[in-house]
This record gives structure tokens, C-alpha cells and sequence, in this order.
């Protein structure tokens, strides 16, 4: 009897519970539509020539079929992790850690090897 639509029959209350309902609903949809366009998927980062180097270096040790590119900046939390920045290139080494988990890869960051979280990163 306190709410502001208290004093509605029930009827006339569900339709309007069912009516906000299904308006929520379809500005969700929008909402999802929207950002599924405006955001852009993560792209190649353009390389300055240090980053430049370090990738040609990778190649020629890796291949270029071992390449990935990390797409938000990873902070290492436990020994061996790396931190990486989003941009960076790296080279696979095993799509798995040292107890079989394979969402943590070893990578080779150009000196530094260690783990990263396999979701950070895309194809070169």
C-alpha cells in the first residue's frame, strides 16, 4: 500500500510491470546494436622502430605464423608472469603453463619470456 502503484487493481499493475518490462528490453537491444557498431574490434597498433626491430627479431627466431599482439596491458601477478603493454608483440612459445593450464601461454616478449593470459592476445 506504500509503493506509488499500490492503489492500482492488479491487472491494470501487471500490464504495466509486462509494459516496462518489454521497453527495457528493447532498449537493451538497441543498446547492444549500438555498441556493437561504434566499438571497434581491437586492431594492428602501429610499431615504432625499437618495437619494429624487436618484431623482426622475433621473426627471425619464431616465425611469423608465432606472432600475437597484446590488446590491453596485462600486469603479471605471480612469478614468471610478464607485464606487458596493450600493442606489444610477442612470440608463442607453448599455448599452455607448466601445470597444463591453457589459458596462461608462455610468450617471448623480445628478452623477456614468461606467461601471459591467453585472452589478451590476438594474431599479428
Amino acid at each position: 500500500s506504500q509503493m506509488p502503484h499500490g492503489h492500482m487493481p492488479l491487472p491494470s499493475f501487471w500490464k504495466m510491470v509486462e509494459d516496462t518490462l518489454q521497453q527495457s528490453g528493447t532498449q537493451l537491444r538497441t543498446f547492444c546494436q549500438t555498441f556493437e557498431t561504434v566499438t571497434p574490434s581491437p586492431v594492428t597498433q602501429p610499431l615504432n622502430p625499437a618495437e619494429e626491430r624487436k618484431v623482426l627479431s622475433l621473426v627471425s627466431k619464431h616465425g611469423p605464423d608465432k606472432l600475437y599482439q597484446v590488446t590491453s596491458n596485462i600486469s603479471g601477478s605471480k612469478d614468471l608472469d610478464l607485464t606487458l603493454q596493450r600493442g606489444q608483440i610477442v612470440a608463442l612459445l607453448q599455448s599452455v603453463d607448466t601445470k597444463g593450464n591453457t589459458s596462461r601461454w608462455l610468450v617471448d616478449a623480445g628478452g623477456p619470456r614468461g606467461f601471459v593470459p591467453a585472452g589478451k592476445l590476438q594474431p599479428y
